[in-house]
């Protein structure tokens, strides 16, 4: 029965595949659609989560159409920047690589283990960063947890460039679409971490990985959960950088300057607006041009903060 729903989907994701690369005149294969083709098992997973706790509060359908639609646009805008932008920039990268890494299953493995580590990199500066943080505030937007807001991402990751963040792994020898395929993966592995639906799995397997707990309290905007738990699929380089927290209180799920509606565009747009208004104010220039890289709760010197009640990365 599993083969015969998989075979139809693998054959209309190769066609696809194939209909893409005639009309850009461009080469891709499977490993560049993972996460189209799985689609249809997010999809499905949102629908059983839904189905799962309906009347109990923790689905509201604006809410989660909005994710939908953030989630679908990221997708198709996604693969086109990729193919366009990104593949062009890792490969130029990959021709200038210290080496070359023949893939077996041992190189696959430290090949994940870097990736997930310019994951915990990119996610950190995503916190930490505000020029980042106005494409990644949109993942955060949502007062709920459950599987949709997985989906809800900003149509500006790769404007931003996230993807600069996985470059050395192309420039120590591994090869750009393996190196996409691993975050690919581990993007996929995220998905399931989104739910209030699985409790605290075996400490064992909370201590090395990133679970349903740990992402939750990530998502928090409690003090004490605030810019923690930034790994992928793993929270060892949360351990090892401090930067680890237990969920240990009710979490209280959204931003702590919240956004609100509906609208996908202004979900997307609303804090770069806020940046832009932020570098408009009067005043030198160079204070100006700090509110790039700036944390988000950074203010200029005599005026109050645009962020306030955002956490500063320090120890609770």
């Amino acid at each position: 029965m599993f083969d015969a729903l998989l075979s139809p989907l693998l054959t209309a994701l190769t066609s696809l595949v194939t209909l893409v690369n005639q009309a850009l005149g461009r080469h891709t294969d499977l490993r560049d659609w993972l996460l189209v083709a799985l689609a249809p098992l997010f999809l499905l997973a949102v629908a059983i989560e839904w189905w799962r706790w309906r009347g109990q509060g923790r689905h509201h359908v604006k809410d989660t159409l909005a994710s939908l639609n953030l989630g679908g646009v990221y997708t198709l805008v996604d693969v086109a920047l990729v193919l366009t932008l990104v593949l062009p920039a890792m490969d130029w990268v990959w021709a200038h690589s210290l080496t070359r890494i023949a893939l077996t299953p041992l190189s696959f493995a430290a090949l994940y283990l870097g990736v997930e580590l310019c994951y915990y990199g990119f996610h950190r500066a995503s916190h930490r960063i505000r020029w980042f943080w106005c494409a990644h505030v949109v993942h955060h937007g949502s007062t709920f947890m459950n599987f949709g807001t997985a989906m809800r991402q900003s149509w500006l990751y790769g404007i931003a460039g996230n993807w600069l963040f996985y470059l050395p792994m192309v420039w120590i020898g591994f090869e750009p679409r393996w190196v996409l395929f691993a975050l690919s993966c581990n993007l996929a592995y995220q998905f399931f971490v989104h739910t209030r639906w699985v409790g605290r799995l075996h400490p064992a397997i909370e201590f090395v990985f990133n679970t349903p707990s740990h992402h939750r309290a990530h998502h928090g905007r409690n003090p004490r959960y605030i810019d923690r738990n930034y790994g992928g699929t793993l929270i060892v380089f949360d351990r090892l950088f401090g930067t680890f927290v237990e969920e240990t209180e009710p979490v209280d799920y959204g931003l702590v300057r919240p956004v609100y509606g509906h609208n996908p565009l202004w979900l997307t747009l609303h804090e770069w607006v806020a940046m832009g208004r932020d570098m408009l104010a009067p005043g030198p220039l160079s204070l100006r041009l700090r509110h790039l890289w700036a944390p988000p709760e950074w203010a200029r010197p005599g005026r109050s903060p645009d962020n306030a009640p955002h956490a500063s990365e320090r120890p609770h």
